[in-house]
């Protein structure tokens, strides 16, 4: 994109009362960015009122031409940094048939990513170690068949999509796409820096927000409609009912995508969201191969992650699959609690089990 072009769209985009919807009216009516600055103001009133209008009309404050500057100091930073508009054939086509794409995205790393068959993978922020582990295992096997797993880079569930995605990436898997809720220039939380520049050299990150945009409550739901449109399916590991996947979920249904959800214990918050999204007609999966018969209507037997052999430790088979207190460990396995509380922390630290808060204990299945 030439700079005069980013700077028009720049400007439509950042003028006050000028949202998407009025951005498409805009456009639809005079072509382009330059154009519709080019508009004269009676024309301009007449599409979109005289509060528009006149902030279209009017000379750019200073605080413009900061945020402008930022824009273009962040594009020249280095090859891998792109801005795309609908009309730039890197757009990610899928994006366009959703109701409300956006008009211009930032992305770091490879736009190509963006257009290649790719498979939402969300859930919630406090998951649980084996809603962790299933959302690693998960990542790894779809992008080892050549699926870019696309997330959001939040705490939890995303943060472990991303992992998996990147261990096949390295053996020549499919990249991973991390779409953010801020600019493109902040990592959020903070703590996933290091992960974003991971993602940034095998895959993309992308945003809808200029460079300098802070993290805003506002900003991630919409977000997730991003996330959605980008993919074909979209598959809920974890999540409570009022958790922020559930739109991610609804907005993929709402596009005509895919979705599925991962079963869980009946006991555990964290299985509601994706139970409550089953019994609406979400596809209940069990494996990898689950989502790719569904989506390319055959089998691929590699898919499935590795399920973990029939446990001949008797402490392992009393633990079950769902979370569970010492006590009823005790009372199950007829062991002195020394005795137990030694071999529950050898398993620990071998990664078969996790501690739980509140004193409980969860098996972990490896994918």
């Amino acid at each position: 994109m030439e700079p005069a072009e980013f700077d028009a769209w720049f400007r439509l985009l950042a003028t006050p009362g000028v949202g998407r919807g009025t951005a498409r009216r805009l456009l639809a009516a005079c072509g382009s960015p330059e154009a519709v600055l080019a508009t004269t103001l009676t024309t301009l009133r007449q599409l979109a009122g005289d509060a528009v209008a006149q902030a279209l009309h009017a000379e750019p404050d200073a605080e413009f031409q900061t945020r402008l500057a930022a824009a273009h100091t962040w594009l020249a930073g280095g090859p891998d940094r792109h801005v795309l508009a609908p009309g730039d054939p890197r757009f990610p086509h899928l994006l366009l048939q959703t109701a409300d794409p956006p008009l211009l995205l930032y992305v770091q790393g490879d736009p190509a990513a963006l257009s290649r068959p790719a498979l939402a993978i969300v859930g919630s922020r406090g998951a649980t170690p084996q809603g962790l582990e299933n959302a690693r295992a998960f990542a790894r096997a779809l992008a080892a068949q050549g699926w870019v797993v696309v997330s959001g880079l939040a705490l939890g569930i995303d943060a472990a999509a991303h992992e998996g995605a990147l261990e096949a990436h390295a053996y020549g898997g499919a990249a991973t796409v991390a779409v953010v809720g801020t600019g493109p220039d902040r990592v959020f939380p903070a703590r996933h820096r290091a992960l974003a520049h991971r993602i940034a050299g095998g895959g993309a990150l992308v945003s809808e927000y200029a460079p300098g945009m802070p993290p805003l409550r506002e900003h991630f739901p919409e977000r997730n409609r991003l996330i959605a449109g980008l993919t074909q399916g979209t598959l809920v590991v974890e999540a409570a009912l009022a958790s922020g996947s559930l739109i991610t979920a609804r907005l993929a249904s709402e596009a005509g995508r895919e979705v599925f959800a991962i079963p869980g214990s009946i006991h555990s918050p964290q299985a509601r969201g994706c139970h409550a999204l089953i019994r609406q007609g979400a596809k209940l999966v069990e494996t990898a191969e689950d989502i790719v018969e569904e989506l390319r209507g055959q089998r691929s037997l590699p898919l499935s992650p590795t399920p973990e052999a029939p446990a001949a430790d008797p402490l392992m088979a009393a633990l079950g699959h769902d979370p569970v207190t010492l006590d009823a460990l005790l009372a199950r396995t007829g062991e002195s609690a020394a005795v137990l509380s030694a071999r529950l922390l050898e398993l620990e630290l071998e990664g078969r089990v996790a501690r739980l808060p509140g004193g409980l204990y969860q098996r972990l299945v490896k994918g």
